[in-house]
C-alpha cells in the first residue's frame, strides 16, 4: 500500500531534511487540495504530520486538520506530531484521524502509551519508531525529532507494546530520510520475518519507482511516500502500479 505524506507547517506543505527544522523546504501546495490530489489517484490511506503541533500542542492544526478530511470520502487518515497527552489523541480522533502516531513518548512514558491502547485499541494508534543504526547494526529509537538517541532498542520497545495488540509500527532509517537514496530493503525485511504480526510501514529514501519495487520482497504493509510525490518524480497511480501491495 501506497501512502503518501504531508508535513504541515502553519498550513503549509513542508519538508524537513532528516527532521531539522533549519533545513526546511516549502512547497506551493494547498494541504486540503493536494490531500484530494493524492485520494484522486487511488490512495486509500495518507499520512500527515503536524510539525507546528509538534513543536507546540496549543497551537496543533486540528481545523486544517478537519477541513482536509472533509474534503476527501473513504481515504483513512493517520496523523502524528508531537502527540503528549490523551487531549491530543481525543482532539485528532475528532478532528477526522483514523490513526495517531505516537513517537517519543512510547519510549519517555511508555507505561501511558499502554494505558492509551488499552483505552482506544490497537487499530487507532501507530507507533513510529525512528532508527539509529550503528556499526554493529544496533537498532536504537530516537526521540525528540532524532535529536536524542533513547538508548533503548527496537526489540526492547516491541516486545512491552506486542502483548497489548501492537498492530501497526512506522519505521524509519534516519540516515535515509528525505535523501531519496532508496529505502534500507534490508532492515524491513528483517523486521517483517522477525514480526509478521505487525503491519510494518517503511519510510524514508524513496526516489523512484524503482524504489518501490524493491520493497516489494520485505512484504511491507505500507510505504510511506513525501517528498518525491511533491517533487513529481512519479505519481500516486504510478507509485501504486510498482508497489505489490497496492
Amino acid at each position: 500500500m501506497i501512502i503518501p505524506a504531508l508535513d504541515l507547517i502553519d498550513g503549509e506543505v513542508v519538508r524537513l531534511y532528516q527532521g531539522d527544522y533549519a533545513q526546511q523546504t516549502t512547497y506551493a501546495f494547498s494541504p486540503v487540495e493536494q490531500l484530494q490530489h493524492y485520494a484522486d489517484q487511488g490512495a486509500t490511506w495518507l499520512h500527515l504530520v503536524d510539525l507546528t503541533g509538534a513543536k507546540d500542542p496549543a497551537k496543533r492544526q486540528l481545523s486544517l486538520i478537519s477541513e482536509m478530511m472533509n474534503g476527501v470520502k473513504n481515504v483513512g487518515l493517520q496523523v502524528g506530531g508531537g502527540i503528549r497527552s490523551e487531549q491530543d489523541i481525543i482532539d485528532l480522533l475528532n478532528a477526522g484521524a483514523s490513526r495517531v502516531v505516537i513517537g517519543s513518548l512510547a519510549v519517555k512514558q511508555p507505561a501511558l502509551v499502554e494505558q492509551w491502547f488499552k483505552t482506544y485499541g490497537s487499530e487507532k494508534i501507530v507507533l513510529a519508531l525512528d532508527l539509529n543504526i550503528d556499526e554493529q547494526g544496533n537498532k536504537h529509537v530516537a526521540t525528540h525529532g532524532w535529536q536524542e538517541n533513547s538508548g533503548v532498542t527496537i526489540e526492547e520497545l516491541l516486545n512491552r507494546f506486542i502483548p497489548l495488540g501492537l498492530k501497526h509500527v512506522l519505521c524509519t532509517d534516519i540516515s535515509k530520510d528525505g535523501t531519496l537514496s532508496g529505502s534500507n530493503t534490508a532492515l524491513y525485511t528483517e523486521l517483517v520475518v522477525d514480526w509478521p504480526q505487525i503491519d510494518w510501514q517503511s519510510s524514508g529514501g524513496i526516489g523512484d519507482l524503482a524504489d518501490i519495487e524493491a520493497l516489494n520482497p520485505c512484504n511491507v504493509a505500507g510505504v510511506i511516500v513525501g517528498r518525491a510525490l511533491l517533487e513529481g518524480k512519479f505519481s500516486v497511480e504510478e507509485a501504486i502500479a510498482c508497489s505489490q501491495n497496492g
